[in-house]
């Protein structure tokens, strides 16, 4: 009872006196992620001390011999142990629920403490301190019952003595273990649900928030690796609601109607296979009641050959506003787009076609465009609008020359188109070509403008059969009344 009672007076002290001490400038002073391990060791420090301190007391008090020194010195190693894991367990819940308090995006540890180790540690360490106990005891029961006097009541008095010292220490060791699983669990428990609410949140589309990082283990890796991930939805929406908002824009510098032209009926439309393209069209109104319409093609699709769709069309409109013929106007964006393409190496292709109502003629340059498709209503066939031109951006000197005049009658129709129809595949790998398309002109004839540009683009999905769309498809399709 008295060592017993000078035991506890000792550790009250200590533990009193070091503690605060200890724990203001190793554990609150240190970094989040080493206060666990700094609280595991101060424990067992102060408790070492502890028995250091008993130890000497009880060699001045009461003459203890050294090798006395070996059992205290176990007993208070292994005291601290559990103490001091659950200590550590203790301070990791609080960084734990202050890093979700405070939303902690701390990147990950340099240093990682995998629970693979983390459980090899304290396995191994826990068996080893458990043999060595009951080693001590064993070996001290042995030496005293070979001191006990061999008669029946001294034997029963030692059985008892001998039995309820292993159940008193399985029972002291059982109650420490499930204490340590106890505050383990809780641990994971608010790690799981740190986790778990944030990608919960995520799978419903809500990315504002991100798991705090509170453990340098396997969750503080799914943490980052979480935090990377919500961090690259956001870019990705970010950038699709930029893509969007691209879209739309591209889809207003188009025209958002058909033209009204005396006696011409003109309808088009393009359809892009990513949410924004390089292809384009539009219609001018020139001089000398002549009409434009302008099909062009910049190489590549997405938004990179929409920005720069968007810059030959600004200088298209600045041109246009000085037209004398075709191939002036092309001459004059060929070298607004030669000086800011030359590096990039990117290039358009265009068709600019002239329509004359008054006289019934056409005029058109084709800068490596694909040419125009004409159906003569008369003789019912089929002609190709051709001529020489190199691809805009490409050589600033070129000079475009104008094809010339060709006589146009009532019923004649003219296809403008891009490459995205003619080369559109279906999943056998064969093209829709210049013959389907000539047929579907041809069976649709007799109909409006907007009637043979829908038949044709209903066609040309038809024959892909499922198969996605592979390139941007301009169409403009022009009837003559």
């Amino acid at each position: 009872m008295t060592l017993g009672i000078i035991t506890a007076v000792v550790f009250a002290a200590v533990v009193t006196l070091c503690r605060p001490f200890l724990n203001r400038y190793f554990i609150l002073g240190a970094a989040a992620e080493t206060q666990p391990r700094n609280a595991f060791f101060i424990e067992i420090a102060l408790c070492l001390f502890a028995g250091i301190m008993l130890g000497t007391y009880n060699k001045i008090t009461y003459g203890f011999p050294y090798h006395s020194l070996f059992p205290l010195m176990t007993g208070c190693l292994i005291a601290g142990f559990f103490i001091g894991l659950d200590a550590a367990l203790n301070q990791e819940r609080k960084t734990i629920l202050l890093a979700m308090e405070k939303d902690n995006t701390a990147p990950l540890a340099k240093s990682l403490f995998s629970m693979t180790h983390k459980f090899t540690f304290i396995t191994v360490t826990l068996t080893l301190f458990i043999a060595l106990l009951m080693a001590l005891v064993f070996s001290r029961d042995i030496v005293w019952l070979t001191k006990i006097t061999e008669n029946q009541i001294s034997i029963q008095h030692a059985q008892m003595s001998v039995t309820t010292e292993i159940f008193f220490i399985m029972a002291v060791l059982m109650a420490l273990i499930i204490n340590l699983i106890i505050s383990y669990s809780r641990n994971l428990r608010l790690l799981f649900k740190n986790e778990t609410k944030i990608l919960e949140q995520v799978s419903d589309g809500d990315l504002s928030q991100k798991v705090p990082v509170a453990t340098n283990d396997e969750f503080g890796v799914i943490a980052g690796h979480t935090n990377n991930m919500i961090d690259g939805l956001r870019h990705r929406f970010e950038l699709l609601s930029a893509i969007k908002l691209a879209e739309e824009i591209q889809q207003n510098l188009l025209p958002g109607t058909s033209p009204v032209v005396k006696g011409v009926d003109i309808s088009g439309t393009s359809l892009y296979c990513d949410n924004t393209g390089g292809d384009y069209y539009d219609y001018f109104p020139l001089p000398d009641n002549r009409f434009g319409i302008a099909v062009a093609d910049v190489c590549g699709h997405g938004v990179g050959a929409a920005i720069l769709m968007t810059s030959v069309r600004a200088f298209l409109q600045m041109a246009v506003a000085k037209y004398h013929s075709p191939a002036e106007l092309l001459d004059t964006i060929n070298q607004y787009i030669t000086r800011d393409c030359s590096r990039s190496g990117r290039f358009t292709s265009m068709f600019f076609l002239e329509i004359s109502p008054d006289d019934k003629s056409l005029r058109w340059v084709r800068a490596g465009h694909e040419p125009a498709l004409f159906f003569d209503s008369a003789s019912r066939t089929f002609s190709l609008l051709e001529g020489p031109g190199l691809v805009l951006g490409v050589d600033q000197e070129h000079r475009y020359q104008n094809s010339p005049r060709k006589k146009i009658n009532g019923k004649d129709i003219i296809i403008i188109d891009t490459d995205g129809i003619r080369e559109s595949k279906n999943n056998s790998g064969e093209m829709f070509g210049q013959a389907r398309l000539e047929k579907i002109v041809l069976d649709s004839s007799s109909k409006t403008a907007e009637s043979i540009r829908n038949d044709i683009i209903s066609a040309v999905t038809s024959f892909r059969e499922g198969f996605s769309q592979e390139d941007d498809i301009t169409l403009v399709v022009v009837k003559i009344s």
